[in-house]
């Protein structure tokens, strides 16, 4: 599934629209979100997340959705189930990005 690049106003849209969801807040200064951004890029195109909408957002242009989740730092992952904040945090591993990914299956 392509990554979606997303906005406070679009995501609120997508996690009432979509089942599943998981939103990657970013900052072009941040070398662990490069670091991490290939591998996002691969996870998000392999058939055990089919399902899952993978969006990511600048974690600086969008105050109202780093507000909600209550944003400490970046890379910052959010994930939705049912337009519901399931679970959120910082992530710099791999590991950790697919175990948070899998509490959406």
């Amino acid at each position: 599934m392509t990554i979606l690049e997303s906005n406070d106003h679009h995501l609120r849209q997508l996690i009432f629209e979509r089942h599943r969801v998981i939103v990657k807040f970013t900052d072009e200064a941040c070398p662990v979100c490069k670091a991490l951004s290939p591998k996002f890029t691969q996870i998000a195109t392999e058939p055990a997340y089919r399902d899952i909408t993978f969006v990511r957002m600048n974690a600086k242009e969008n105050p109202v959705s780093q507000k909600e989740v209550k944003m400490t730092g970046t890379p910052f992952f959010a994930i939705y189930k049912d337009s519901t904040l399931l679970d959120c945090g910082i992530i710099s591993t791999e590991e950790a990005l697919r175990s948070m990914l899998n509490k959406l299956l």
